[in-house]
C-alpha cells in the first residue's frame, strides 16, 4: 500500500489518508495549507517517522504556496521552521524540511523565482516519497534473514505501510520474509493508548494475509514465557548516535521482557532516523500528548475528572537490549556506535549484515541481545 500520501498536481493539495478513523472508515484529510499539514501531524492523521518526514517535505512544498508578497522567502522560512517543530521526537520531520531548504539553498535561495522554486519542490518531495518505498523495501530484504520459518513475530504499535511512505519498516520485514516463502504470523500488541497495534497494524496485516492476533500491551509476558514469541521486531522515531532507540511508549517495556526470555529483540528503521547530533537516549526530547487521550474512548470518559494523567508518546529502549538495527545498507549490530559511522559513511565492511559482534555469525540473531 502506498498511496495514503497524495499530492494533487492539479489543485497543490495533499490527501492523507486519516489513521484516526482506521479501520472503520477510509478517508481522507485535505492539506491546502501549511498549517493543515501541521495540524495532520499533531493530530495524528499521519504518523509513523518516515511518513512523517515526507508529509513534511509535502508541506513545505503548500508552505511556499501560502508565501506571497515581497518577503516571501522570509515567510517560507518561518513556515517551514513551524512545520518542522509540529513533532519534537521523530527526527525525520526536521531531516524532511531540512532537506527542501537545501534544495531552496542549492537555488539560490530568495534569488530564485517562486515558480521554478515550487517546480523544484515538487520534484524533490516526490523523489522523497519514492526513494521512501524503496528504502523500505531494501530494508525489509535485509531483514527478513532475521526472521526463520515458522516464527511467531511480535511487534510493538505500527511501522508498516502507513508510517512511511509505503511497504513499511518492521512490518516490510515481516512482508518480505512472508514474500519469500516463509511461514510465518504476528502478535500486535493493541499500543495504548491510541491503539495503533489494534487499529492499523491488524488492518495491514489481514489485507495481506499475514496471519496476525492482537494482544494486549499487558500480555506481553505471558505470551513470551509461553513459548508463542520468537522474535520483536519494532520501529523507531529516533536513533541515538550510540544505538539507544526512541520508539513508541512500552517499547522499552517489550525489550526487556525480551531480554529475559531470550527472545532476540530488532529495531527496523532507515538511516535517516539515526540522529547523530544526539549521542544517547537521554538527549531525545519525549513528546507529552493530551490527557484526553487516556481519559476517553471517543465521548466515554475511563477516568474520573481532575486526576492528572501521564500520556509519553515514546521511551527509549537502551542499545545494549537491541539484537540488531534493521537498515536500507543492512543489519547493524554492536558496537553500534562503529556499525552506524560506517553505514552513513557508506563503508564497506564485507559483510552482507553490516558491522560488529553480535551478528549471525556470532549467533546474534538466535541469543538475546546482551547476552552470550
Amino acid at each position: 500500500m502506498d498511496d495514503h500520501i497524495r499530492f494533487d498536481h492539479q489543485t497543490l493539495e495533499l490527501h492523507l489518508l486519516d489513521q484516526r478513523f482506521l479501520p472503520e472508515q477510509e478517508s481522507d484529510f485535505v492539506c491546502r495549507t501549511a498549517q493543515d499539514v501541521i495540524s495532520a501531524l499533531q493530530t495524528m492523521v499521519v504518523r509513523g517517522a518516515p511518513a512523517i518526514g515526507v508529509t513534511a517535505a509535502w508541506g513545505c512544498v503548500l508552505a511556499l504556496r501560502d508565501a506571497q508578497g515581497p518577503d516571501w522567502a522570509a515567510r517560507l522560512e518561518l513556515g517551514m521552521e513551524r512545520i518542522a517543530a509540529a513533532r519534537p521526537t521523530a527526527v525525520n520531520l526536521r531531516w524532511g524540511v531540512d532537506r527542501m531548504r537545501n534544495k531552496w539553498r542549492s537555488f539560490g535561495g530568495a534569488n530564485i523565482d517562486q515558480s521554478a522554486l515550487l517546480t523544484a519542490f515538487i520534484h524533490e518531495a516526490q523523489t522523497m516519497q519514492d526513494e521512501d518505498v524503496s528504502i523500505c523495501r531494501a530494508l525489509g530484504r535485509h531483514g527478513a534473514t532475521c526472521i526463520n520459518d515458522g516464527d511467531c513475530v511480535l511487534t510493538h504499535c505500527n511501522a508498516g505501510a502507513l508510517a512511511t511512505a509505503g511497504y513499511g519498516t518492521a512490518l516490510g520485514v515481516i512482508r518480505a520474509a512472508a514474500e519469500s516463502g516463509k511461514k510465518i504470523s504476528v502478535i500486535a500488541d493493541e499500543t495504548r493508548p491510541f491503539l495503533q497495534g489494534a487499529r492499523l497494524t491488524a488492518w495491514e496485516l489481514a489485507r495481506d494475509g499475514i496471519p496476525v492476533t492482537v494482544a494486549c500491551d499487558n500480555a506481553c509476558a505471558l505470551l513470551m514465557s509461553r513459548g508463542l514469541v520468537q522474535r520483536v521486531v519494532v520501529g523507531a522515531d529516533r536513533i541515538a548516535a550510540n544505538g539507544d532507540t526512541a520508539n513508541k511508549i512500552g517499547t522499552y517495556g517489550v525489550a526487556l521482557l525480551a531480554r529475559h526470555f531470550h527472545i532476540p529483540f530488532y529495531v527496523a528503521a532507515p538511516l535517516s532516523t539515526i540522529d547523530l547530533a544526539t549521542p544517547d537516549g537521554a538527549g531525545i526530547p519525549i513528546e507529552q500528548r493530551p490527557d484526553r487521550e487516556v481519559t476517553h474512548v471517543g465521548e466515554t470518559r475511563l477516568c474520573p475528572k481532575n486526576v492528572p494523567v501521564f500520556n509519553y508518546a515514546f521511551d527509549v529502549t537502551p542499545a545494549e537490549y537491541i539484537c540488531g538495527i534493521i537498515t536500507e545498507k543492512g543489519v547493524l549490530y554492536p558496537p553500534y556506535g562503529l556499525s552506524i559511522w560506517a553505514a552513513l559513511n557508506d563503508l564497506s565492511t564485507g559483510r552482507s549484515a553490516g558491522i560488529g559482534g553480535a551478528g549471525p555469525e556470532s549467533g546474534g540473531s538466535d541469543a538475546a541481545p546482551g547476552r552470550s
